[in-house]
């Protein structure tokens, strides 16, 4: 044993010796209850400064979209989106497609698939370059029968209620 301590290797008896020390010693901050605070954050001087360096410059700063201040439509960063519900499972890209160029140019059409079946879940995002386009095709395709199904179409992203319509979307302001 005396070998091993020469070599710098710890006992037990020395390890228990020098636990007490560690604890009774008056370092770190205390919780309410009067018990010791460890880890992060446990240094109230550093969490302060870490925060403020955070937060400084242009670090705090975040880019936004620029929108006219009113309530209504909200374009995405690309373009228009339309949410498209009450589409029939059966239905594919190419008919939604076609019913939905009439109105404008899109530029992107999504139709989501249910992974276990195999069939649209019954919604779709469609995306439309000139907002114009987007409301006509809001208003003729809203309640319009497609593959025996009736529509429901209405703008994607809003800030609030829509101007002249009551609608059925939580206000988000």
């Amino acid at each position: 044993a005396s070998r091993m301590a020469d070599e710098g290797v710890m006992e037990d008896d020395d390890y228990e010796e020098e636990a007490p020390q560690q604890a009774s010693s008056g370092k770190g901050r205390k919780d309410s209850a009067g018990r010791r605070v460890k880890g992060r954050g446990a240094s109230d001087s550093a969490g302060q400064m870490e925060a403020e360096e955070r937060y400084s410059g242009r670090s705090g700063q975040f880019e936004s979209l620029e929108t006219d201040g009113g309530k209504g439509p909200a374009k995405s960063v690309e373009g228009w989106i339309i949410f498209v519900m009450g589409i029939n499972e059966e239905a594919n890209e190419e008919d939604l497609y076609d019913k939905f160029s009439d109105f404008g140019e899109i530029k992107n059409l999504q139709l989501p698939l249910d992974r276990r079946t195999g069939f649209v879940k019954g919604y779709a995002l469609v995306e439309f370059d000139v907002r114009k386009e987007a409301q006509a095709a809001i208003e003729a395709m809203n309640g319009a029968e497609f593959m025996e199904q009736t529509l429901s179409v209405d703008w994607a992203f809003s800030k609030g209620p829509i101007k002249g319509r009551a609608s059925t979307r939580r206000k988000t302001d």
